[in-house]
């Protein structure tokens, strides 16, 4: 019979190269890599159950560790193609307004903090930050001409 110290260090190389064949975003390397650990802990012969709750334990931390460090953090999401809106009320300089948009009304404010929007204008959704959207006004010169 095999040493368990030597089945869980093959089970972790295992996990860590089904990463490279198919990805996970980290997952199979993560449990790759708690099985590695396990295997070093089986070396002293701990019983093959506290082997398991080790590894589960170690598996999910990790998983749950590596998403919260290693995913970048998104400061607000740019809209893919540009989404057109309308203005339900006026938009003042450093002041958020509200804008209709599929629908639905939503807190907006101007990306130029020294334009306002007049009510019922249409408008461009250029980013959006949580709840609020980041608008431009539909006429606003992208390339301001010299």
């Amino acid at each position: 019979m095999l040493n368990p110290a030597l089945l869980w260090l093959i089970a972790g190389a295992v996990l860590c190269l089904m990463e490279l064949a198919f990805p996970t975003a980290f997952v199979a390397f993560m449990m790759g890599i708690s099985a590695i650990i396990v295997s070093i802990v089986a070396l002293i012969n701990p019983p093959i159950s506290l082997q398991l709750v080790l590894w589960l334990i170690l598996s999910t931390a990790s998983v749950f560790l590596s998403r919260r460090w290693l995913t970048p953090k998104q400061k607000g999401s740019l809209l893919r193609e540009a989404h057109e809106g309308e203005t339900l009320t006026e938009i003042l300089p450093n002041q958020s307004g509200r804008v209709l948009y599929e629908g639905n009304s939503w807190r907006a404010v101007c990306a130029d903090d020294h334009i306002t929007i007049a009510a019922h204008q249409p408008v461009y959704i250029v980013k959006q930050k949580g709840t609020t959207l980041i608008v431009l006004p539909r006429d606003f010169p992208l390339f301001p001409l010299d």
